[in-house]
């Protein structure tokens, strides 16, 4: 039987990469037997309670799912939404994450994470929430986090923020009207303006 179990675990880590003891609970399987499989080598201990198969990478949507999972109300912004996007060259080494101001800060050492607080509109409009795996994965949209990109241009870099807008507006991906709403949220309003006027030239 315990044979059995081990053999569902192990065909519920090819699907889903990485697997914490919720996962297994949920199929009605005890934990324990996460910790037998990572003992008998059939299993990796990525963090702690997470879990995958040896030599599996997880791919950044895996990442940013199991982020989600794990912090309900985390949204994935900045180089990772433009990442997510497929917007700009920057390929970020942590998870950037939104919390509303004064939240705190999630205790997770894998993925890394970068938090960057926000509050009221900032924090709570353009998230798009998409269910991958049967999980949800909350982004900001590319029009929120192009605004976002500038209101935090001291922390990703200028040039970044205008890389992401000028590919943004060649590839037809923007939304005018929305960004110029979201600079509002943002108050970035007056900064990005004469970058606006440039691009759409």
């Amino acid at each position: 039987m315990a044979s059995t179990h081990s053999d569902r675990i192990l065909r519920l880590a090819r699907r889903r990469k990485l697997l914490s003891a919720a996962n297994v609970r949920a199929q009605g399987l005890t934990p324990q037997l996460l910790i037998k499989l990572h003992q008998s080598g059939k299993l990796e201990r990525v963090a702690r309670g997470l879990y995958s198969l040896p030599g599996s990478q997880p791919t950044e949507h895996e990442s940013l799912i199991e982020v989600c999972r794990r912090v309900p109300r985390g949204v994935v912004c900045l180089l990772s939404a433009l990442q997510y996007h497929e917007i700009g060259t920057q390929l970020p080494h942590e998870v950037w994450l939104a919390l509303p101001e004064a939240t705190q800060t999630p205790p997770i050492d894998y993925p890394p994470l970068r938090i960057v607080r926000l509050r009221g509109a900032a924090y709570a409009e353009g998230i798009e929430t998409i269910t991958e795996e049967g999980s949800p994965l909350r982004v900001y949209n590319l029009d929120k986090t192009i605004a976002d990109c500038f209101k935090f241009r001291h922390k990703i870099g200028l040039d970044v923020a205008l890389e992401a807008l000028k590919e943004a507006w060649q590839r037809h991906k923007l939304n005018l009207s929305q960004v110029a709403h979201f600079a509002e949220v943002n108050r970035v309003s007056k900064v990005m303006q004469p970058y606006l006027e440039t691009v759409v030239a």
